[in-house]
């Protein structure tokens, strides 16, 4: 079985879903080296495929989705920069060597290629796909980051 491990300090919980999906409050020392973190929204591909990532947020105005980020195995890429302004911020993330996802319960708006989607309601209307995004609560932290792992991989504690 596979889970979705989320951990904060004051609580744990675990979920099934399709991938171990860490999401991690990055606080002090980066996770990939000894140089300080910075208040931004990371994800780390924790895996050993190659994974294509969206994140959906609230803006002042709307909701927003955003994609695709193409990142390499054992690599990090930041989707938010500077202090994060949302408590919720929601992923979703396509296994490209091996198939399969890392999604949830909340439907935004993507595409094939490159976006920023305004709204979340008739994307199929709107010429949009329809995804299932995964929640992210950063307990209103300013600095976060989520590891992508194997299923056969245990997260770091």
């Amino acid at each position: 079985m596979t889970s979705l491990i989320y951990h904060d300090k004051t609580k744990s919980m675990v979920r099934t879903f399709s991938f171990w999906l860490l999401p991690v409050c990055a606080v002090g020392l980066s996770l990939f080296g000894s140089e300080p973190s910075y208040a931004d929204f990371r994800l780390c591909n924790l895996t050993s495929s190659r994974v294509g990532v969206a994140i959906g947020y609230k803006t002042k105005e709307n909701w927003r989705s955003e994609g695709w980020w193409n990142i390499k195995p054992s690599e990090c890429e930041t989707l938010i920069n500077g202090s994060l302004s949302s408590r919720f911020y929601y992923i979703y993330a396509q296994d490209y060597d091996r198939g399969g996802d890392w999604s949830g319960t909340s439907v935004m708006c993507t595409q094939d290629r490159q976006f920023t989607i305004d709204g979340v309601d008739d994307c199929l209307a709107r010429g949009f796909d329809r995804q299932k995004f995964q929640e992210i609560d950063t307990g209103e932290q300013k600095t976060w980051t989520v590891q992508l792992t194997d299923p056969t991989r245990q997260p770091a504690k």
